[in-house]
């Protein structure tokens, strides 16, 4: 997908397009205010002011048509520099404007003219508005002014531009694919998960067929993690303030963490992570260095308050299930130990196939000492010690400042997910810092008190996103093993006893080998029946007609494909049972 931030050429056109639409909505709505306009990594947006007036889906058309007209004009972009007096003088009526105004010095204000519109900008812009003629507007939605949600809601439009009708085109089918991909979309026909304001936003709940997927990465995972000597516990999802006071997360983190309750005196919150928990399981009894590594893992439910702008099904919420572990290690263990995390991210995501995705090694920003904990010798250790492994292992990577943990560097590893930008999915944290807080130890074999150090890991990351990301990755079409039905069986008639008696015989054999089969024998033609099991991405419909019955077979399609197969129950049964066991 086009990157229009990071594209001089589609940046400034964007750009552009931008003053072109809020030059068009200007003449349709004359009392609108603009906020800012930005180029983003998708196109452009910007952020308006229409009093009581709500953008809806039929008003995108007229400010397109708006703009097509404005187009035509083939007005030029004229920058003019202004003093800020000036500038305070030409936007007295725009609250908006003169707050950013505020911000600026005398003498680096400028501003363009383009025909009835002038617009607060910086630039640069393209030489006259006929060159922002290949444009469509994408979406809308309403944001907090500032991102602040006690602040005014303000309309966002968002658009793209292109020099040519045919890249605009050949974009525009980009996204209709993506659209197609989306897990919210796909998580909708397959009746996987659902949000609902009533509950919260942010917090999706997991219908049957779902949590069944969601079961399946839980098990595969822990399965994965108990060959690895972790050992699985289960800790509260909440915790005191003091926790997070000790562990430093309340001074760094608190603005991203849920309100604190009061209760009998003493303050709770919501847990945004899971190691201030685990840190308390390790301390609960002494340790020698003969016990070391102990690996402690969890599939935690944690809370944290993201801005309602980024919330995005499962991808993002406010509720998730981290796919947790924390590694009690020696100094001399931190190389095996981070080698057998890495090991593990890398064949986890062999079986599942996933190859698109960069190493990252995130590290503090040193100038900014309020985020990281002050401690240049903890860091600089940290820092090295991981580097250090990363180069041994042969691991590529970049460097990335101002992307750590508040307590430690950490490797990412961000895939790029068939819809939207960069993420990450794994991470590997090394810590030295929250054993100190926590006042760990162990006795080395000199008979000495030391502190251990942490490996924080997630491989899948959180079971939601992880699940978000193969939902798209796959469009839906997910292995056998994972899908939610993996069999459907369609009697070709529902008002013949026998022949839904089969189909019922046919369910037995397969529930009778753990296999997830359902029943269609609702009174509907089969054609109607097939492709709503083609919709709800089912990988094997079963047809069972008058001669599977009498002959005891079973005639298949695999989802995607318009041949039917036709073979013996016995030899169905075992074939689908070989293949979700191999994890094929």
């Amino acid at each position: 997908m086009v990157d229009f931030k990071n594209d001089e050429r589609l940046n400034t056109l964007n750009h552009s397009c931008a003053h072109l639409m809020a030059q068009a909505v200007k003449h349709l709505y004359p009392e609108a205010k603009f906020w800012v306009g930005p180029v983003v990594s998708e196109g452009f947006y910007y952020d308006i002011d229409l009093g009581d007036n709500v953008i809806r889906d039929e008003d995108i058309a007229a400010i397109e048509k708006e703009m097509k007209k404005v187009a035509k004009t083939g007005k030029k972009i004229i920058r003019r520099e202004i003093s800020k007096q000036e500038a305070l003088e030409l936007f007295k009526d725009d609250e908006y404007k003169l707050d950013l105004i505020s911000n600026l010095e005398d003498g680096n204000i400028t501003c363009y003219d383009q025909g009835d519109f002038t617009d607060l900008c910086r630039g640069p812009h393209v030489d006259n508005v006929k060159l922002c003629r290949n444009f469509k507007l994408i979406k809308h939605s309403g944001v907090y002014w500032k991102g602040d949600s006690k602040n005014k809601v303000l309309q966002r439009i968002y658009g793209v531009c292109f020099p040519t009708p045919e890249e605009l085109e050949e974009h525009l089918k980009l996204l209709e694919e993506a659209k197609e991909r989306d897990h919210r979309k796909i998580g909708k026909d397959m009746q996987l998960f659902m949000v609902d304001d009533l509950i919260g936003r942010g917090l999706p709940m997991f219908l049957p067929k779902g949590y069944i997927i969601w079961q399946e990465l839980e098990n595969y995972i822990k399965a994965k993690e108990r060959k690895a000597g972790y050992l699985h516990v289960m800790t509260p999802c909440v915790g005191t303030v003091n926790l997070y006071k000790t562990s430093g997360h309340w001074d760094h983190y608190k603005e991203n963490m849920f309100p604190a309750m009061e209760v009998e005196g003493e303050s709770f919150v919501l847990r945004p992570m899971n190691c201030p928990h685990h840190m308390m399981i390790y301390a609960n009894r002494m340790h020698s260095y003969k016990d070391l590594p102990i690996r402690i893992g969890e599939i935690a439910h944690d809370f944290r308050f993201e801005a309602s702008g980024t919330l995005k099904g499962i991808e993002r919420g406010r509720h998730f299930c981290q796919n947790d572990a924390h590694l009690f290690v020696t100094p001399e263990q931190i190389k095996d130990e981070f080698s057998k995390v890495v090991d593990m991210i890398f064949s986890t995501y062999k079986d599942f196939n996933i190859t698109d995705y960069r190493c990252v090694l995130s590290l503090r920003d040193p100038e900014d000492k309020e985020k990281y904990h002050d401690d240049d010798e903890m860091w600089n250790k940290a820092e090295n010690a991981l580097r250090e492994v990363l180069n041994v292992l042969g691991i590529e990577y970049t460097e990335e400042i101002g992307e750590a943990a508040f307590y430690g560097p950490k490797l990412d590893v961000n895939v790029k997910p068939a819809v939207g930008n960069e993420y990450t999915l794994s991470t590997c944290q090394l810590d030295f810092c929250l054993p100190a807080k926590f006042n760990l130890s162990y006795i080395d074999k000199d008979g000495e008190r030391k502190t251990p150090v942490v490996l924080h890991r997630a491989i899948l990351g959180s079971l939601d996103r992880f699940m978000a990301y193969i939902l798209e990755e796959t469009k839906g079409n997910l292995p056998l093993w994972l899908a939610p039905v993996q069999v459907r069986v369609l009697p070709v008639t529902t008002d013949k006893e026998e022949l839904v008696n089969y189909a019922k015989e046919v369910c037995d054999a397969l529930e009778a080998k753990d296999i997830r089969v359902e029943l269609d024998g609702r009174a509907e033609k089969l054609g109607y029946r097939m492709r709503e099991g083609q919709v709800q991405k089912v990988p094997y419909l079963l047809v069972i007609g008058n001669n599977e019955k009498d002959e005891r077979t079973v005639s298949y399609r695999l989802h995607g494909e318009m041949n039917t197969t036709t073979v013996s129950l016995e030899e169905f049964v075992e074939k689908i049972k070989n293949q979700i066991d191999s994890k094929a």
